[in-house]
């Protein structure tokens, strides 16, 4: 290093490594990632400990179909020193660690119904939040079938379990699983945390059901999947936050332009779910604050001008907040 100091030497090389950082800044850029202009090096900031007021998370705003924008459903809630999971499809253990939040912090799962999109994550989340250093018996929260298929999940995961109490002498508590089966009244109430479970109409997809979580004079409540129903209208009434899923007619006609064979298909999703000015007309009826459209059929890009489009017609019907959800959005 002839010729360069110290303070030379290591200015060049903090300067040649910001030039590779800001030439993979742009690089993503170009493809729509802006990342790594407010998380430097793809690290995300951890979720504190404590929340004063109640917050939502989406993890996934997807649906049955892959999507490499959209995860499968799942969102959290965080009031206080808790963390609840609701809904649990794939990908939400990666969710949960890109958004910040450590798996073990994970005590409390509520879902919603169990259709696969919506409860295929759970193996991974009970075992993650596990390994990870929860060392109580996770609590699961859901519709009277909910023991039976998740029982079934815990069956698959016997032989797992088995091994990592053997050889990673885990915590023999936090392979256990709490439930609560109920679908009307309130499900949860601690630590100044108030959650309600209500039933809703997800077709022929009985039980499903909703949630509406309540902390220090705010609420928030998640639909699940279903039909427009009183029940919606009912819990959400003055709701901080409604999530509600919703399929955009305008889209799924243009599905049947180009394939007119998956008629079956678009009708199908009609009969068990609701339509964004479904979704619309309820947030109005109940005097929802702020709309959020979550499990997006058809899974529309991230983008603007698209998210617009997809949702065309619905502030029209309710003039108040509308969010097009997306993955990792923070509310």
């Amino acid at each position: 290093m002839a010729g360069m100091d110290r303070r030379s030497f290591l200015r060049g090389v903090f300067l040649g490594a910001g030039g590779v950082m800001a030439g993979a800044a742009g690089i993503k850029a170009l493809s729509g990632d802006f990342k790594l202009y407010t998380h430097p090096m793809e690290l995300v900031d951890a979720i504190p400990e404590m929340q004063p007021e109640m917050k939502l998370i989406l993890l996934g705003t997807g649906m049955p179909m892959a999507s490499i924008y959209r995860s499968k459903p799942a969102q959290v809630i965080l009031a206080g020193k808790k963390v609840f999971l609701v809904d649990c499809g794939a990908g939400v253990v990666t969710r949960l660690v890109e958004a910040g939040i450590a798996p073990e912090r994970i005590e409390d799962v509520f879902i919603t119904h169990h259709h696969s999109d919506h409860n295929s994550g759970f193996e991974n989340v009970l075992i993650s939040s596990w390994n990870s250093g929860r060392s109580i018996p996770l609590n699961v929260y859901g519709p009277g079938n909910t023991r039976d298929i998740i029982g079934k999940l815990m069956e698959h995961l016997s032989w797992d379990i088995h091994l990592r109490l053997a050889q990673a002498k885990n915590s023999p508590e936090g392979a256990m699983v709490n439930y609560t089966e109920m679908e009307e009244g309130i499900i949860y109430e601690k630590e100044g945390v108030k959650v309600t479970v209500f039933p809703v109409d997800h077709g022929i997809v009985k039980p499903a059901v909703g949630y509406k979580f309540e902390y220090k004079g705010k609420s928030i409540v998640i639909s699940g999947d279903t039909l427009p129903c009183e029940n919606m209208v009912r819990y959400s009434e003055n709701a901080d936050v409604l999530v509600h899923e919703a399929y955009s007619k305008r889209w799924l006609d243009r599905v049947l332009k180009q394939f007119p064979e998956k008629r079956a298909m678009v009708d199908g999703i009609t009969q068990y779910h609701s339509s964004t000015i479904e979704a619309a007309e309820i947030a109005k009826k109940a005097r929802a604050k702020h709309l959020v459209f979550t499990h997006l059929i058809p899974g529309v890009a991230p983008v603007w001008y698209f998210e617009r489009d997809w949702a065309k017609g619905a502030s029209d019907i309710y003039t108040g907040k509308i969010t097009m959800g997306r993955d990792l959005m923070v509310i």
